[in-house]
C-alpha cells in the first residue's frame, strides 16, 4: 500500500509538472502555443484514468496552483478549463465508458467550465467578453462601411443591417457557445486520444463516422421549431424567439451533419476513394440547406437501406 501510494504521488509529480511545461509553453511560445493547449489535459487524463477521482482533482488543482504561480493570473481559466477537461477524460477512461459517454461527458465539462470563467471575468474583473466581441465586430463593420464608402461612395452594409445582425449573432450566442464548446472537445478528445493509447491505456473507439445516425425525435424537434416559427411568429428579441432560435441553430448542425454521414455511407457503398469523401465534405459546406434536407430524408425514411439494397443488386 505505501509503495502504490508514493508512485501515485512520483507520478502525479510528473503529470503536475509535464501540465505546467505545457501551459508554460502555450503562454510564452508564440508559435508552438496551440501545441501546447491541445495537449495540457494530456497528463491530467492519463493521471485519472490510472487513479480514482479524487487523488486526480488534487493534481488538477496543484497543476492550476503552479501555472498560476509560473504563467501568471491570465493563463488560471486555461488551465482550469483543460485541467477539469482531462479529469473528465481520464475519468471516462477509467470507469471504461464509452467514446460517446466521454465525449458528451467532455463537452458538458467544456461548457460549464466555459460559463464559470465567463461569470467570474464578469463578477469579478467587470469584462463581459461577449460585449466586447459585439464591440470589436461593429468596429470592424463600421471601418469596412468606412473604407467601401471612401473607395467607392457606396457603404456595404446600412446601419439598420449591421444592427441587425449583431442582435441576431448575441441571440445565438448560447447555441454557438454551446456548439463551439462541444467541437473544442471533441478536437481535444481526437489528438490525445492516440497519445493515450500509445501510452497502454485502453481508449474507446467511436463508431465510423458514416455509420452516424441521431435519433428520429429530431426531427420532431425540428417539425415543432418550424410550427412555431410558421404559425406563432414569435416577436423578434422574445424569450419563445431566442429559444426557438437557438434550438433551431443546434438542430441545423445536427441535420448537416447527418447530411454529410449519408453522403460518407453512400460513397463508401460506392467504393469510391476516400479523397472523394474529402471533396463531397468540402461542398457540402456553402449547401447547407440541401445538406440539411439530406439528412430529414436520410433520417425519416432511411435511405441508407434503399443504397444498401441497390448495393448488393
Amino acid at each position: 500500500m505505501p509503495n502504490n501510494q508514493t508512485k501515485a504521488l512520483v507520478q502525479g509529480s510528473m503529470m503536475v509538472a509535464i501540465f505546467t511545461i505545457l501551459m508554460l509553453i502555450s503562454a510564452y511560445v508564440p508559435i508552438i502555443f496551440i501545441v501546447g493547449l491541445l495537449f495540457a489535459p494530456l497528463p491530467i487524463a492519463w493521471y485519472s484514468a490510472n487513479y480514482k477521482r479524487s487523488s486526480s482533482i488534487l493534481v488538477a488543482v496543484v497543476g492550476c496552483t503552479l501555472t498560476t504561480l509560473t504563467s501568471g493570473i491570465t493563463m488560471l481559466p486555461f488551465a482550469f478549463i483543460l485541467a477539469l477537461i482531462g479529469v473528465v477524460i481520464g475519468n471516462a477512461i477509467y470507469l471504461k465508458k464509452s467514446k460517446l459517454y466521454l465525449f458528451m461527458s467532455s463537452g458538458i465539462a467544456f461548457l460549464l467550465s466555459m460559463t464559470i470563467v465567463y461569470v467570474a471575468y464578469v463578477q469579478f474583473a467587470g469584462i463581459n467578453i461577449i460585449d466586447m466581441s459585439l464591440e470589436i465586430l461593429r468596429e470592424n463593420y463600421e471601418q469596412s462601411n468606412e473604407l467601401a464608402k471612401n473607395v467607392t461612395g457606396q457603404v456595404v452594409f446600412q446601419p439598420e443591417i449591421i444592427e441587425a445582425m449583431l442582435k441576431t449573432i448575441e441571440l445565438t450566442m448560447p447555441a454557438t457557445v454551446t456548439i463551439s464548446a462541444f467541437f473544442a472537445a471533441f478536437i481535444i478528445i481526437t489528438f490525445n486520444l492516440p497519445v493515450l493509447k500509445r501510452l497502454g491505456l485502453d481508449v474507446p473507439k467511436f463508431a465510423p463516422f458514416q455509420n452516424m445516425r441521431l435519433p428520429r425525435s429530431i426531427l420532431w424537434y425540428y417539425m415543432i421549431v418550424l410550427c412555431i416559427n410558421l404559425f406563432m411568429r414569435p416577436e423578434f428579441g422574445s424569450t419563445l424567439d431566442v429559444i426557438v432560435l437557438n434550438v433551431s441553430y443546434v438542430l441545423w448542425i445536427l441535420l448537416i451533419l447527418q447530411g454529410i454521414s449519408f453522403l460518407h455511407y453512400f460513397i463508401s457503398k460506392k467504393e469510391m476513394p476516400n479523397g472523394v469523401k474529402w471533396i463531397a465534405t468540402l461542398l457540402a459546406l456553402p449547401l447547407s440547406s440541401f445538406m440539411i434536407l439530406l439528412g430529414i430524408v436520410d433520417l425519416g425514411f432511411d435511405l441508407r437501406s434503399l443504397v444498401k439494397g441497390k448495393t448488393k443488386e
